[in-house]
């Protein structure tokens, strides 16, 4: 490495490295591994999880828990990619690694891709948020100014942003275990009401397989990938975990328990909520939880299931907003010392990204299309196309036969299936204009 590309690469670490200098972390000595998998895990389990029965109900309870298998293990191995490479070249951050494979380019498209996508899944939350306390608003009080979903996020985004004051993301630790026993609740809850409809038998049977009844319908099986990519990226905070762990060698059985975790997790919620709701399965299950759910203080016990769903999010919110806040710093302010040393520049950053993504959640009204759109553009590349593409690229000539073979594979199978997919969606979009509009 040249001299110069030496410097610069040494100052975009330094940007992007997440340690904190500042005199209140001055005792810090590392963050723990049940903490790191705790934070990772958090990571991956979103929003998601509320998009995943609908894949199921699109592809059947095989084929969908195959796929979430099937995901988790490409997830794997992409992560295995970036932290073999990252080692090998000295690079101890995403972007520093695609620095050093692409140069500042390949820095800037990555940092672009984690701006869309953290900002996008980050829009799903307040979306999910609002309408869970819309409805429930609603629901008792009538229809009334204060219900309104602008007004909604505004008292739930105060609650939770003093969250995304932290910085660093081991502070988070105990937010991620609460928000994961909130996750382990709200599946305690689910499976509860999924017994008691079994031994009344009110259960709607389940589709093991997909039903082809044209070309649309084939189509439409595509239309899945994207949200399953989307419900496992954690790509860009696997780094940020690796540079804070006591142990750094730790970093890969850290990586596969949360993925363990978190797959484990996505099959239960889509085998219950498809269960449950059957080809009634809504594009966000939580919506099908504003319904009477025919069972002894089903009400009460709908609300629970909601209000447990929002404040997971709302913890899990300040996990995913950390990187992408790193990652706008290093973008806009690239020769800037670290942004934990300016309290200014850090507010600022701060309080910026969560004003558009506080729009955001005003102006879009699906999950299902934030998360197709995003899932076929940023994310399928921050998780699948750049780390197949820093073997193919294999700078420092590491990569085996078996590596690049793998790296094809992945690249081909994510330009194709997600191009199906956006397909799918335009024509899906078409037909509905036509019939809405006649000519």
């Amino acid at each position: 490495m040249a001299p110069e590309d030496e410097e610069v690469h040494n100052d975009l670490t330094e940007q992007l490295v997440k340690t904190s200098e500042s005199d209140d972390h001055a005792e810090f000595k590392g963050a723990s591994f049940n903490g790191a998998v705790l934070n990772l895990a958090t990571t991956i389990i979103g929003a998601g999880i509320m998009a995943l029965p609908a894949t199921m109900k699109i592809l059947g309870l095989v084929p969908g828990i195959v796929m979430i298998v099937l995901m988790a293990f490409l997830t794997d191995k992409t992560i295995e990619i970036l932290l073999r490479f990252s080692g090998i070249g000295n690079a101890r951050s995403y972007g520093a690694l695609m620095q050093d494979s692409f140069g500042r380019p390949g820095r800037i498209v990555l940092q672009v891709a984690v701006l869309v996508s953290n900002i996008g899944v980050l829009i799903v939350y307040m979306i999910i948020i609002g309408d869970v306390f819309e409805d429930m608003l609603e629901e008792r009080l009538g229809k009334t100014w204060w219900d309104q979903r602008t007004i909604v996020l505004l008292f739930t985004t105060c609650v939770f942003a003093p969250f995304t004051a932290f910085k660093q993301i081991d502070d988070l630790r105990f937010a991620s275990a609460t928000s994961l026993a909130l996750a382990v609740l709200f599946l305690v809850i689910t499976g509860a009401i999924v017994a008691t409809k079994f031994f009344s038998g009110g259960l709607m049977k389940p589709k093991l397989l997909p039903s082809f009844t044209d070309l649309s319908s084939v189509l439409k099986l595509f239309t899945v990938v994207p949200v399953l990519v989307n419900a496992f990226i954690c790509h860009s905070n696997v780094h940020s975990i690796q540079n804070e762990l006591q142990d750094s060698t730790r970093i890969k059985p850290v990586v596969r328990s949360a993925l363990i975790m978190s797959s484990s997790v996505y099959i239960v919620t889509s085998l219950f909520g498809y269960l449950l709701f059957g080809e009634s399965t809504r594009d966000d299950v939580l919506k099908n939880f504003d319904t009477h759910l025919k069972i002894p203080y089903g009400l009460v016990i709908s609300d629970a299931v909601r209000v447990s769903y929002a404040a997971h999010l709302m913890l899990v919110f300040p996990i995913i907003f950390y990187p992408l806040r790193v990652n706008v710093d290093g973008l806009f302010f690239p020769t800037a010392p670290s942004l934990t040393t300016s309290n200014l520049r850090f507010r600022s950053i701060t309080a910026a990204l969560i004003a558009v993504i506080f729009v955001g959640a005003n102006f879009i009204p699906s999950i299902w299309d934030a998360f197709q759109l995003i899932g076929a553009t940023a994310s399928v590349c921050i998780g699948f196309i750049f780390p197949a593409a820093v073997i193919l690229k294999d700078r420092h000539n590491r990569a085996t036969k078996m590596d690049k073979t793998i790296a094809i594979f992945v690249i081909v199978l994510a330009v194709f299936s997600n191009a199906i997919a956006m397909y799918s969606d335009v024509c899906a979009l078409l037909k509905k204009h036509k019939s809405t509009f006649p000519m």
